[in-house]
């Protein structure tokens, strides 16, 4: 489905050049969950933006469906079946929650039809099908008002840039069962994720990480779940970010 070939991004620092993304090969086939992983600065997000073409890279080349989509626009990659939620959502006042969800689905739904994803994604829809999308909405509404519209986009690759950021603890939950439920329903598409929980790891098809900007480990869940926990260090439980981070102190 999306294909990465020798993919590099720097920017200009100080006079000279930064390199975030470095030489990335990968695959991202179909109906899989895939979620992106790696300590703080390792690329992750950069990467997410590179596959929604919000930044182009310095070198290498990104297929989608075999169409080379490297000099595509973010609106080309979405209508191609490219959705992306950002780590923090935008806030667009004047704009009801309603034609939010409808400018995503591409369609004038009903409030009926509306409803459904706002409460697939843990919202009183009555509460919120109307509201306006501002600085009214907490971070976690506005993160589960996005994910409601990456639903309605029916996507063939919905990319998530650490959907965990900025919600509580209950949302936290809920979202994780619709990325369960997003992942038994996936046909013809797949779910790329950006993150670092351990809950969100632990339904992964696939895991990568990302570290000094180039992939360290990519393999199925329960081989590299367990790389990580080696990278963590021997004997007892021990979470996904204690991994990371002790990954992150090898540098």
């Amino acid at each position: 489905m999306l294909e990465l070939r020798n993919v590099s991004f720097q920017v200009s620092e100080g006079g000279t050049g930064k390199e975030i993304v470095r030489n990335v090969s990968l695959t991202i086939p179909k109906n899989k969950l895939i979620v992106v992983t790696g300590p703080n600065g390792g690329g992750k997000s950069t990467l997410a933006r590179l596959i929604a073409g919000i930044e182009k890279p310095t070198e290498g080349r990104i297929f989608f469906d075999g169409e080379d989509i490297t000099e595509a626009s973010v609106t080309e990659r979405a209508r191609k079946g490219i959705a992306f939620a950002f780590q923090q959502p935008v806030r667009f006042k004047g704009i009801r929650v309603l034609d939010l969800i409808r400018i995503a689905a591409g369609a004038h739904l009903s409030v009926a039809d509306a409803c459904v994803y706002l409460s697939s994604v843990g919202l009183c829809a009555r509460d919120y099908v109307d509201r306006e999308v501002n600085a009214s909405l907490s971070g976690g509404e506005l993160k589960r008002i996005e994910i409601a519209t990456v639903l309605a986009r029916k996507a063939r690759l919905s990319v998530f840039d650490e959907p965990e950021a900025g919600i509580d603890l209950w949302s936290f939950r809920n979202l994780i069962d619709v990325f369960r439920q997003m992942r038994e329903s996936i046909q013809d598409s797949s779910i790329l994720i950006i993150s670092h929980q351990e809950r969100i790891l632990n339904i992964a098809d696939e895991i990568i990480v990302l570290k000094n900007g180039g992939v360290d480990h990519q393999g199925s869940q329960r081989e590299v779940y367990s790389s990580l926990m080696e990278d963590a260090g021997a004997g007892g439980l021990c979470d996904c970010e204690g991994a990371i981070r002790a990954m992150g102190k090898e540098e």
